[in-house]
């Protein structure tokens, strides 16, 4: 197994779990055909704000990725060589499967690994020495990188995600449509994901309406750099 396929599972099994598990937290049911879970949220839905307000998280986590994971569900039903195979390895081949696997599949993964990198303000840590270093190389420097994720997140048109990625021995940033994400070979940056930000308008619109350059800036207070660092750590071994 490759470094890359090594950390996209750990990324897809990694979230942590604080509390008790929300009503619409979705659980898994193999024997039903059912085997993807949507975890509790690792914080309570008001820890993000002010960047991320709790009324845009309970629908954001509550509908939208509840939605995901009861029709990426639905979606193997039809394809029972799905429900034993980790959802990183389904999607490293989506390019073969139906349209509705590759949209709830990403829409799951990308919003589980989302929810995974962020955490309440002040509490998420800082970039490590070696992820700094690494950005400085790659980069030029830290604010150089910071404008060119906010870049990929402004200018990508509709809906997608912004993504740091480490591939080929470097850092780089991307950005996808819908709910693609770069464990897929349809998207032009492939790689195991570091850092990821959601650009569809859910995520943001109740707050910021159509400035998404704001939520951008906004979104660096709440990111859990402890997350990050391992999984750069883990990717770039």
């Amino acid at each position: 197994m490759t470094t890359v396929m090594r950390t996209l599972r750990f990324v897809a099994l990694a979230v942590a779990v604080l509390g008790t598990t929300p009503p619409a937290a979705i659980a898994a049911d193999p024997d039903k055909g059912a085997p993807f879970v949507q975890e509790p949220l690792p914080y309570a839905a008001d820890a993000l704000e002010p960047a991320i307000d709790k009324a845009t998280m309970e629908i954001h986590y509550g509908r939208h990725h509840a939605a995901y994971v009861k029709a990426l569900n639905e979606a193997v039903q039809k394809l029972p060589e799905l429900r034993t195979m980790p959802l990183d390895e389904i999607l490293a081949g989506i390019s073969k499967l139906p349209p509705a696997v590759r949209n709830n599949g990403g829409g799951h993964y990308n919003h589980t690994l989302f929810w995974s990198l962020m955490a309440p303000p002040g509490s998420g840590g800082e970039p490590s020495p070696a992820l700094k270093q690494q950005v400085a190389k790659d980069f030029g420097s830290w604010d150089a990188f910071t404008a060119a994720f906010e870049e990929a997140g402004r200018t990508r048109f509709g809906s997608g995600w912004a993504w740091l990625v480490w591939t080929d021995g470097r850092l780089v940033v991307t950005s996808t449509p819908n709910q693609d994400n770069p464990l897929m070979e349809v998207v032009d940056v492939r790689g195991a994901p570091i850092l990821a930000n959601d650009l569809w308008e859910h995520a943001y619109y109740l707050k910021y309406q159509n400035k998404r350059a704001d939520y951008l800036k906004a979104w660096w207070s709440v990111v859990n750099w402890n997350r990050v660092n391992a999984l750069f750590q883990t990717a770039s071994k």
